[in-house]
Protein backbone atom coordinates (compact mmCIF):
# COMPACT_ATOMS: atom_id res chain seq x y z
CA UNK A 1 0.00 0.00 0.00
CA UNK A 2 1.40 3.36 -0.97
CA UNK A 3 1.59 5.76 1.94
CA UNK A 4 0.38 9.32 2.22
CA UNK A 5 1.64 12.53 3.77
CA UNK A 6 -0.30 15.26 5.51
CA UNK A 7 -2.38 17.78 3.60
CA UNK A 8 -3.24 19.59 6.80
CA UNK A 9 -3.00 18.86 10.51
CA UNK A 10 -6.51 18.25 11.74
CA UNK A 11 -6.59 17.11 15.32
CA UNK A 12 -10.11 15.71 15.19
CA UNK A 13 -12.40 14.56 17.96
CA UNK A 14 -12.12 17.75 20.00
CA UNK A 15 -14.71 20.08 18.46
CA UNK A 16 -18.14 21.17 19.65
CA UNK A 17 -20.34 19.04 21.87
CA UNK A 18 -23.35 17.08 20.68
CA UNK A 19 -25.41 16.11 23.69
CA UNK A 20 -27.71 13.65 21.98
CA UNK A 21 -27.52 10.66 19.65
CA UNK A 22 -28.38 11.71 16.10
CA UNK A 23 -31.54 10.09 14.85
CA UNK A 24 -30.87 10.38 11.13
CA UNK A 25 -31.14 7.30 8.98
CA UNK A 26 -29.57 8.33 5.70
CA UNK A 27 -28.54 5.39 3.48
CA UNK A 28 -24.90 4.44 3.77
CA UNK A 29 -22.64 5.63 1.00
CA UNK A 30 -21.93 2.88 -1.49
CA UNK A 31 -18.44 1.50 -0.91
CA UNK A 32 -18.01 -2.12 -1.81
CA UNK A 33 -14.58 -2.10 -0.16
CA UNK A 34 -15.89 -1.36 3.35
CA UNK A 35 -14.99 -4.13 5.78
CA UNK A 36 -16.79 -5.29 8.93
CA UNK A 37 -14.84 -4.41 12.08
CA UNK A 38 -15.12 -8.05 13.10
CA UNK A 39 -13.09 -8.97 9.99
CA UNK A 40 -10.68 -6.06 10.43
CA UNK A 41 -9.16 -6.41 13.92
CA UNK A 42 -6.09 -4.29 13.16
CA UNK A 43 -7.89 -1.53 11.29
CA UNK A 44 -5.78 -1.79 8.16
CA UNK A 45 -8.77 -2.40 5.87
CA UNK A 46 -11.10 0.42 4.76
CA UNK A 47 -14.46 1.54 6.02
CA UNK A 48 -16.91 0.42 8.64
CA UNK A 49 -19.36 -2.02 7.07
CA UNK A 50 -22.70 -2.54 8.87
CA UNK A 51 -23.25 -5.67 10.96
CA UNK A 52 -26.61 -7.15 10.01
CA UNK A 53 -26.53 -10.93 10.45
CA UNK A 54 -27.56 -12.54 13.73
CA UNK A 55 -24.22 -14.33 14.11
CA UNK A 56 -22.24 -11.12 13.63
CA UNK A 57 -24.40 -9.18 16.04
CA UNK A 58 -24.05 -11.95 18.62
CA UNK A 59 -20.26 -11.84 18.16
CA UNK A 60 -20.44 -8.07 18.58
CA UNK A 61 -22.27 -8.41 21.88
CA UNK A 62 -19.73 -10.97 23.11
CA UNK A 63 -16.90 -8.56 22.33
CA UNK A 64 -18.58 -5.56 23.97
CA UNK A 65 -19.23 -7.63 27.09
CA UNK A 66 -15.44 -7.93 27.53
CA UNK A 67 -15.08 -4.18 28.02
CA UNK A 68 -14.69 -3.13 31.65
CA UNK A 69 -16.35 -0.07 33.16
CA UNK A 70 -15.56 2.74 35.57
CA UNK A 71 -16.55 6.34 36.16
CA UNK A 72 -15.22 9.05 33.89
CA UNK A 73 -12.45 11.01 35.58
CA UNK A 74 -11.56 14.69 35.29
CA UNK A 75 -10.00 16.23 32.19
CA UNK A 76 -7.37 17.93 34.33
CA UNK A 77 -3.98 18.01 32.62
CA UNK A 78 -5.23 16.87 29.22
CA UNK A 79 -3.34 18.25 26.23
CA UNK A 80 -3.18 16.87 22.69
CA UNK A 81 0.61 17.04 22.89
CA UNK A 82 0.53 14.36 25.60
CA UNK A 83 -0.21 11.95 22.70
CA UNK A 84 2.64 13.15 20.52
CA UNK A 85 2.41 15.62 17.66
CA UNK A 86 -0.52 15.06 15.33
CA UNK A 87 -0.22 12.21 12.82
CA UNK A 88 3.41 11.34 13.45
CA UNK A 89 4.85 8.49 11.41
CA UNK A 90 7.15 7.24 14.15
CA UNK A 91 4.72 5.86 16.73
CA UNK A 92 5.97 2.33 17.29
CA UNK A 93 3.74 -0.70 17.65
CA UNK A 94 0.99 0.32 15.20
CA UNK A 95 0.34 -0.58 11.56
CA UNK A 96 1.77 1.70 8.84
CA UNK A 97 4.28 3.35 11.18
CA UNK A 98 7.65 4.44 9.79
CA UNK A 99 6.59 4.12 6.16
CA UNK A 100 7.62 7.65 5.21
CA UNK A 101 4.17 9.23 5.34
CA UNK A 102 2.11 10.49 8.24
CA UNK A 103 -0.85 8.73 9.78
CA UNK A 104 -3.52 11.09 8.41
CA UNK A 105 -2.62 10.44 4.81
CA UNK A 106 -2.09 6.73 5.30
CA UNK A 107 -5.76 6.71 6.29
CA UNK A 108 -6.91 8.88 3.38
CA UNK A 109 -5.39 6.32 1.06
CA UNK A 110 -6.78 3.40 3.03
CA UNK A 111 -10.38 4.62 2.82
CA UNK A 112 -10.36 6.97 -0.18
CA UNK A 113 -11.21 6.03 -3.73
CA UNK A 114 -9.93 7.67 -6.91
CA UNK A 115 -7.09 9.09 -4.83
CA UNK A 116 -4.97 11.79 -6.47
CA UNK A 117 -1.55 12.85 -5.23
CA UNK A 118 0.38 16.08 -5.35
CA UNK A 119 2.53 16.31 -8.45
CA UNK A 120 5.73 14.34 -7.97
CA UNK A 121 4.48 12.62 -4.80
CA UNK A 122 3.10 9.20 -4.01
CA UNK A 123 2.36 10.46 -0.53
CA UNK A 124 0.47 13.77 -0.33
CA UNK A 125 -3.23 13.38 -1.15
CA UNK A 126 -4.84 16.35 -2.90
CA UNK A 127 -8.17 14.79 -3.95
CA UNK A 128 -10.24 11.66 -3.39
CA UNK A 129 -13.76 10.29 -3.05
CA UNK A 130 -14.77 9.18 0.44
CA UNK A 131 -17.74 7.01 1.36
CA UNK A 132 -18.27 8.42 4.86
CA UNK A 133 -19.62 5.69 7.16
CA UNK A 134 -20.82 8.14 9.83
CA UNK A 135 -23.23 10.11 7.64
CA UNK A 136 -23.73 7.81 4.66
CA UNK A 137 -22.61 10.60 2.34
CA UNK A 138 -20.23 10.38 -0.58
CA UNK A 139 -17.75 13.23 -0.27
CA UNK A 140 -15.76 14.54 -3.22
CA UNK A 141 -12.84 15.86 -1.21
CA UNK A 142 -10.30 18.40 -2.44
CA UNK A 143 -7.25 19.86 -0.70
CA UNK A 144 -8.63 23.40 -0.86
CA UNK A 145 -11.48 22.27 1.42
CA UNK A 146 -9.25 20.19 3.68
CA UNK A 147 -11.44 20.30 6.80
CA UNK A 148 -14.38 18.73 4.95
CA UNK A 149 -12.79 15.38 5.82
CA UNK A 150 -11.24 14.84 9.24
CA UNK A 151 -9.76 11.80 10.92
CA UNK A 152 -11.90 10.67 13.83
CA UNK A 153 -10.34 9.03 16.86
CA UNK A 154 -13.09 6.49 17.52
CA UNK A 155 -12.09 6.53 21.18
CA UNK A 156 -11.35 10.26 21.56
CA UNK A 157 -8.02 11.12 23.11
CA UNK A 158 -9.62 13.31 25.76
CA UNK A 159 -12.04 10.50 26.62
CA UNK A 160 -9.13 8.09 26.99
CA UNK A 161 -7.37 10.59 29.25
CA UNK A 162 -10.39 10.66 31.55
CA UNK A 163 -10.57 6.87 31.50
CA UNK A 164 -6.96 6.28 32.49
CA UNK A 165 -4.53 7.11 29.69
CA UNK A 166 -3.28 10.01 31.81
CA UNK A 167 -1.32 7.31 33.67
CA UNK A 168 -0.02 5.52 30.59
CA UNK A 169 3.46 5.88 29.18
CA UNK A 170 3.96 8.47 26.44
CA UNK A 171 4.66 5.64 24.01
CA UNK A 172 1.33 3.95 24.68
CA UNK A 173 -0.55 7.23 24.25
CA UNK A 174 1.21 7.81 20.93
CA UNK A 175 0.13 4.34 19.83
CA UNK A 176 -3.51 5.09 20.62
CA UNK A 177 -3.34 8.40 18.74
CA UNK A 178 -1.89 6.80 15.59
CA UNK A 179 -3.38 3.30 15.63
CA UNK A 180 -5.30 2.51 12.45
CA UNK A 181 -7.80 0.59 14.61
CA UNK A 182 -8.80 3.85 16.29
CA UNK A 183 -8.91 6.08 13.20
CA UNK A 184 -11.54 6.64 10.51
CA UNK A 185 -11.74 9.44 7.89
CA UNK A 186 -15.20 11.00 8.16
CA UNK A 187 -17.16 14.14 7.37
CA UNK A 188 -15.63 17.06 9.29
CA UNK A 189 -18.94 18.31 10.68
CA UNK A 190 -19.79 14.89 12.11
CA UNK A 191 -16.38 14.65 13.74
CA UNK A 192 -16.73 18.10 15.27
CA UNK A 193 -20.20 17.26 16.58
CA UNK A 194 -18.83 14.15 18.27
CA UNK A 195 -16.16 16.09 20.18
CA UNK A 196 -14.85 13.81 22.97
CA UNK A 197 -18.16 12.03 23.51
CA UNK A 198 -18.59 8.37 24.32
CA UNK A 199 -21.35 6.29 22.70
CA UNK A 200 -23.94 7.25 25.32
CA UNK A 201 -23.71 10.88 24.16
CA UNK A 202 -22.97 10.50 20.45
CA UNK A 203 -23.51 7.89 17.77
CA UNK A 204 -23.06 8.16 14.00
CA UNK A 205 -26.09 9.73 12.29
CA UNK A 206 -26.12 6.74 9.91
CA UNK A 207 -28.01 4.18 12.00
CA UNK A 208 -26.86 1.29 9.83
CA UNK A 209 -23.28 1.50 11.14
CA UNK A 210 -24.03 2.09 14.83
CA UNK A 211 -23.41 -1.53 15.85
CA UNK A 212 -20.18 -1.56 13.81
CA UNK A 213 -19.14 1.69 15.49
CA UNK A 214 -19.82 0.18 18.92
CA UNK A 215 -17.69 -2.83 17.97
CA UNK A 216 -14.81 -0.63 16.87
CA UNK A 217 -15.03 1.37 20.11
CA UNK A 218 -14.94 -1.92 22.02
CA UNK A 219 -12.01 -3.26 19.99
CA UNK A 220 -9.92 -0.23 20.91
CA UNK A 221 -10.95 -0.39 24.57
CA UNK A 222 -10.06 -4.08 24.80
CA UNK A 223 -6.75 -3.70 22.98
CA UNK A 224 -5.61 -0.89 25.26
CA UNK A 225 -7.17 -2.36 28.41
CA UNK A 226 -9.15 0.85 28.81
CA UNK A 227 -12.54 0.94 30.57
CA UNK A 228 -15.57 2.84 29.36
CA UNK A 229 -18.38 4.32 31.42
CA UNK A 230 -21.31 2.12 32.38
CA UNK A 231 -23.63 4.30 30.29
CA UNK A 232 -21.37 3.97 27.26
CA UNK A 233 -21.16 0.19 27.53
CA UNK A 234 -24.93 -0.04 27.92
CA UNK A 235 -25.42 2.04 24.77
CA UNK A 236 -22.88 -0.03 22.85
CA UNK A 237 -24.69 -3.24 23.74
CA UNK A 238 -28.02 -1.70 22.81
CA UNK A 239 -26.79 -0.88 19.29
CA UNK A 240 -26.02 -4.55 18.67
CA UNK A 241 -29.15 -5.96 20.31
CA UNK A 242 -27.50 -6.89 23.60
Amino acid sequence: MAALAAVTLLAGCEGGVDTGSPAGDSPAAVDGRAVSPLDNPDGTEPGLAPLTGEADRAAAVDLIEKVTTKGRGPKTGYDRDEFGYAWKDTADGVPLARNGCDTRNDLLQRDGQEVRFRSGSTCVVVAMTLADPYTGKTIEWRKENASEVQIDHVVPLSYSWQMGSSRWSKEKREQLANDTLNLIPVEGRANSAKSDSGPASWLPPNKRVRCAYAVRFAQVAVKYEMPVTTADKRMMLEQCGG
